[in-house]
């Protein structure tokens, strides 16, 4: 399949931002890579290669785009302070990636996707910014990174502010009433997958309930097992995307 290698200096970000690019027409798709992992892992873990029919068919086109979640919600940085280093990562996505995928691909369609913490960024983004994208894709995540789980901490150590809340779709989804915003949400093709034994599954039950509660149509996947390696993502980007 085709690849391509693209990097420049992210006005957003005040750095260098790195990218792969699979395949050369059909729906863009802007990959988003798992918890403090990079944009050439989802072609290493044979994520790519699970997608190459699509690909080399034409029918997708596949940005895996890099995080700076060691940056932001992983860094040492005061609570405050990730929450904008991530809301100046999200500009980046918007006023950047988009328009480079739209320079080069004039589908009219935009997949977000992800797997883990990816998928936080996929679905959080989708929600966010409807008109961007027409489906959205998040597989293992969860979508409130407040809450304290067995194995995965609060990542604001208790602090919460208006940034934090409207960058979390557990929180922001279920007060959503802007009759204009319920109505581009409608018009999303949204899936979430989880696994049964995955601790994220409660995260992805209280979203696909509060979509539910505002009439927003969606699809929730729950796989057998844990289903949050890439062995398992190798076989949901093949059902769902």
């Amino acid at each position: 399949m085709e690849r391509a290698y693209q990097k420049w200096f992210s006005h957003a970000l005040g750095r260098d931002m790195e990218m792969l690019v699979f395949g050369d027409r059909g729906l863009p798709v802007i990959f988003f890579p798992t918890r403090s992992a990079h944009f050439y892992d989802m072609e290493n873990w044979r994520v790519v290669e699970a997608m190459s029919q699509q690909i080399n068919s034409g029918h997708i086109q596949v940005y895996c785009v890099d995080s700076v979640d060691c940056e932001s919600f992983y860094s040492p940085l005061p609570p405050d302070k990730k929450i904008v280093r991530h809301m100046q990562y999200e500009k980046y996505i918007l006023l950047e990636v988009i328009p480079f995928i739209r320079n080069r691909n004039k589908n009219p369609g935009l997949v977000s996707a992800g797997c883990s913490l990816g998928g936080y960024h996929a679905v959080t983004i989708a929600l966010k910014h409807p008109t961007f994208f027409t489906k959205v894709l998040g597989m293992s995540a969860r979508y409130d990174l407040t809450k304290s789980l067995t194995f995965f901490a609060d990542l604001f150590d208790g602090y919460f502010d208006e940034n934090i809340y409207y960058n979390m779709p557990n929180r922001f989804i279920p007060a959503i009433s802007d009759p204009q915003l319920l109505q581009q949400l409608r018009k999303l093709d949204i899936t979430v997958v989880i696994g049964r034994e995955d601790a994220f599954l409660p995260d992805n039950e209280q979203l696909s309930h509060s979509l539910n509660q505002i009439a927003v149509p969606h699809k929730m996947h729950v796989w057998d097992q844990e289903a949050h390696k890439p062995r398992y993502w190798r076989e949901m980007v093949k059902q769902y995307l």
